[in-house]
């Protein structure tokens, strides 16, 4: 995972995998791990289906190697789990394809779909400060990562590191105006 990108997904709400978005406004929502066919198409695996982000017509950047450039997808459609087989434009024969096989697919924050009331993006909680219902100041959220079964804040305080489960077990309260975010901790998740 890039610790640097932030990632779409869907936990117990809308989510982004890491907690930073990559630069100016953009947000990784996936990357191309392989060419498709002869006439340049390329499979994305997406950080979160259905990726409703990445639809004809939409402006995408792709980042390799430190190095992006801006691409539009031509048409979109689920091959697979967590897969899109897109086309973009101007991207027509294989060689091409396989150029890009590695890029990361970011996509500008107001081209996500709004959250509902009950959801959020991962990077919306980027640098909240944690606590207890106790009152207890764990530290900031550092990072997100995929457990398979749930997602978890990485926690960041002081000399300490606190892996918090999303999950409505735990996570009680999120305050966006006062960037901090309150959780109920299990016993021995704070061991």
């Amino acid at each position: 995972m890039r610790p640097h990108l932030a990632r779409t997904a869907r936990s117990s709400s809308r989510s982004s995998k890491t907690s930073e978005p990559a630069a100016g406004d953009a947000v990784a929502v996936g990357e191309i791990v392989a060419a498709h066919a002869l006439r340049g198409f390329v499979r994305v695996r997406v950080y979160q289906p259905p990726a409703p982000s990445l639809r004809s017509g939409a402006l995408v950047v792709l980042e390799r190697n430190g190095h992006r450039r801006d691409a539009r997808i031509v048409s979109a459609a689920p091959h697979g789990r967590g897969r899109v087989l897109a086309a973009l434009d101007g991207v027509t024969s294989r060689d091409a394809a396989e150029a890009l096989v590695g890029s990361v697919v970011l996509v500008d924050i107001r081209d996500l779909p709004p959250a509902a009331e009950d959801e959020f993006y991962y990077h919306e909680v980027a640098d909240f400060r944690v606590e207890t219902t106790a009152g207890e100041r764990l530290g900031e959220i550092a990072e997100t990562f995929a457990t398979g079964l749930n997602d978890v804040w990485v926690v960041r305080g002081g000399s300490r590191e606190y892996l918090i489960p999303v999950i409505a077990d735990v996570v009680r309260a999120i305050d966006r105006a006062g960037r901090r975010i309150v959780i109920e901790p299990v016993p021995g998740l704070l061991d």
